[in-house]
């Protein structure tokens, strides 16, 4: 029996997901019709990204489930049409892509590297050596599948890694703290701040005054997870005090970020455009096949979304 596979993104991304989508379901042995214009009736599976024009999910009656093809799901779990099983993107590429920036952006903070990248003008800057990573606290907010691969790696180096999350969680290497009060203890003293929470109302504006106030004189706040998990007046605010010595941030409230926002010309911010980490069609190809092959075998999904907890 054919299933029929709904390709619910951006035109543009057609052709790109489409060679890599029939290759994974064909490897997966799964007789498939993919496409971008298979009738909601007829639909066994959608194939989603959130800025995608389908918005109504009401006439997908048959739909098995919905696979989406970003690691945030925020733009489309609290759809009121969405009935059906709604997966994250899980995807090995996007973790490495993660892992990779996490990692580069962590190790140019601790090493100083901008001093010297940013310092040819001559001047022979003696006595600027850095600490070992073991003498450095990173924390990472967030130790889901993306935050906890960061945590990993970065404990290789010796940092001494400390990471929080809503509930209880357990990693090798990884001091791990947890609701109201570990969050607190988390933040305490830490020198690299990484934030990979979902973006939830319970997230919103977990880096404020009082939380930024609790890390190292001089810390470096890294946000590669979602732009309102920080307050951004008290982010400006600790930077201009010296409290946050430097902020390296790839997401914002509002994207592309406006021309006229500060964070452009401060000194002490770098900006980057949402590139921490990408799905990667030919990966991601692969976790919806293995999704379509348990759906039909009446096997549980991977990945899916608690609609209570928005993640």
């Amino acid at each position: 029996m054919t299933v029929n596979v709904l390709f619910a993104a951006p035109e543009k991304d057609w052709e790109e997901y489409a060679p890599h989508l029939r290759t994974a379901l064909a490897d997966f042995g799964i007789a498939a019709d993919v496409g971008t214009d298979i009738a909601p009736e007829a639909t066994d599976y959608i194939v989603y990204a959130p800025n995608s024009p389908l918005q109504d999910f009401r006439p997908f009656t048959r739909c098995k489930a919905v696979l989406n093809l970003w690691a945030g799901v925020e733009q489309v779990v609290s759809n009121p049409t969405l009935s059906q099983p709604l997966a994250r993107m899980v995807d090995e590429g996007l973790t490495n892509g993660m892992v990779e920036w996490v990692c580069g952006h962590t190790l140019r903070h601790h090493l100083g590297m901008d001093t010297h990248i940013h310092g040819q003008d001559g001047i022979w800057r003696e006595g600027s050596v850095p600490p070992l990573a073991s003498e450095r606290t990173v924390c990472i907010l967030g130790i889901g599948a993306l935050g906890s691969a960061c945590a990993h790696h970065l404990a290789q180096f010796g940092f001494k890694m400390r990471g929080w999350s809503r509930s209880p969680k357990r990693i090798e290497g990884v001091t791990c703290f947890h609701g109201e009060n570990g969050l607190k203890e988390a933040l305490t003293g830490a020198d690299i701040v990484i934030l990979l929470l979902p973006n939830t109302p319970d997230t919103e504006n977990t880096l404020n005054s009082e939380t930024l106030a609790l890390l190292a004189q001089g810390a470096v706040v890294i946000n590669p997870g979602r732009g309102p998990l920080i307050d951004d007046d008290a982010l400006l605010a600790a930077l201009n005090s010296g409290q946050i010595g430097h902020a390296t941030l790839d997401v914002f409230r509002t994207e592309p970020l406006p021309a006229d926002h500060p964070y452009w010309s401060h000194p002490r911010v770098t900006v980057t455009p949402h590139i921490a980490s990408a799905t990667r069609p030919n990966t991601a190809a692969r976790v919806v096949a293995e999704n379509i092959r348990r759906g039909e075998a009446g096997e549980p999904f991977l990945h899916l979304v608690n609609r209570q907890s928005g993640y």
